[in-house]
């Protein structure tokens, strides 16, 4: 590697994408959906993805999401909580999951309270740096990923919107920090969020998520700004454009992808809602659903596929330009008994 390509990868955060260190998903989604009909409430009401207004607090985040990193156990249950969020959620061994979820009681107390917070104050970036806690918040995404699992399992929906809103309130926070980097990662936790979000309307008599959903803040991360800020650093410190543009652009197909996960869930949502009104069956085409509006495909900006056959119907977005059929978003769904 030569001086110069030294010297501009240590001016962006993106070399850890393309160093390979960031670990993020390589695919978009892609699932079976076995949905139970349930109509969209006519009101918000307590089933928000993220904190609701009457409960935020004064004060920065940054400093609980540091508290919440630092309260870690060490990783020796790591690989246990990775089995269990493989695992069917029928199968969860109910009382283990608890007992290990006890020992994150500290840094779920912290994040918890971190999403809840108005401000979040990322220190500004200074290139050639690296940013703290990142690793630290991705691990304890996915323990709050399993807390969402146990209270599913448990049918305790009240539980499992408390830790979905912690999953995207992370997410969202992280999502507008200053760096690629932290975009990205908040962008991964925002992906462990829809996975939970899968699961909890194939729940029996979980609340529609519809209205939940379609108040996200869009865009909910904020990829473009990020990329600008390192591209000014990077001019600044070797009066050149950035010669990243293939690693900017892949990482705004992964944002691209995350928003349309959360448009497509919305409109599985629609259509559980339209089951509940017709008799437990699927729609033939999207506008055959009137009683709440479709939300588009952010990859187009028009509508999402959607084909029925039988008693399955495929929901897809499109594919992000420069991407490729793994960066599709792709719901196989039928309507349970």
């Amino acid at each position: 590697m030569s001086h110069l390509c030294k010297t501009l990868i240590a001016t962006t955060s993106a070399w850890l994408l393309v160093s390979g260190l960031l670990c993020l998903p390589a695919v978009g989604r892609e699932a079976k959906l076995v949905l139970y009909p349930q109509k969209a409430p006519a009101e918000l009401g307590k089933w928000t993805l993220l904190p609701p207004e009457s409960l935020l607090i004064e004060g920065d985040a940054v400093p609980l999401y540091e508290k919440a990193a630092q309260a870690l156990p060490d990783k020796a249950g790591d690989d246990q909580i990775r089995k269990w969020l493989d695992m069917p959620i029928g199968q969860l061994p109910l009382d283990q999951v608890e007992e290990v979820l006890a020992q994150y009681t500290d840094s779920l107390k912290a994040v918890a309270r971190a999403v809840k917070c108005r401000r979040c104050n990322w220190p500004e970036w200074t290139p050639g740096t690296g940013t703290k806690y990142l690793a630290e918040c991705r691990r304890l995404a996915f323990v709050v990923r399993l807390w969402a699992r146990l209270e599913i399992a448990d049918e305790e929906y009240e539980g499992a919107i408390l830790a979905l809103q912690t999953t995207l309130g992370m997410s969202r926070h992280i999502g507008q920090a200053p760096t690629i980097v932290q975009v990205l990662v908040g962008t991964a936790i925002g992906g462990l969020g829809c996975a939970q979000i899968e699961e909890f309307v194939q729940g029996r008599g979980a609340p529609n998520l519809y209205l939940a959903l379609a108040s996200l803040p869009k865009p909910f991360v904020l990829m473009d700004k990020a990329i600008e800020t390192e591209k000014k650093a990077a001019r600044s410190q070797i009066g050149m454009a950035d010669p990243l543009d293939a690693a900017h652009d892949r990482c705004r197909i992964i944002v691209k992808r995350f928003e349309a996960n959360l448009a497509a869930l919305q409109c599985v949502e629609a259509i559980r809602s339209y089951a509940a009104s017709h008799d437990g069956q699927l729609p033939q085409t999207l506008a055959e659903i009137t009683e709440v509006s479709i939300p588009k495909d952010p990859v187009t900006d028009g509508p999402f596929r959607y084909t029925r056959t039988g008693s399955t119907a495929v929901l897809e977005s499109a594919v992000p330009a420069g991407g490729s059929e793994k960066d599709r978003t792709r719901y196989a769904i039928t309507i349970g008994n």
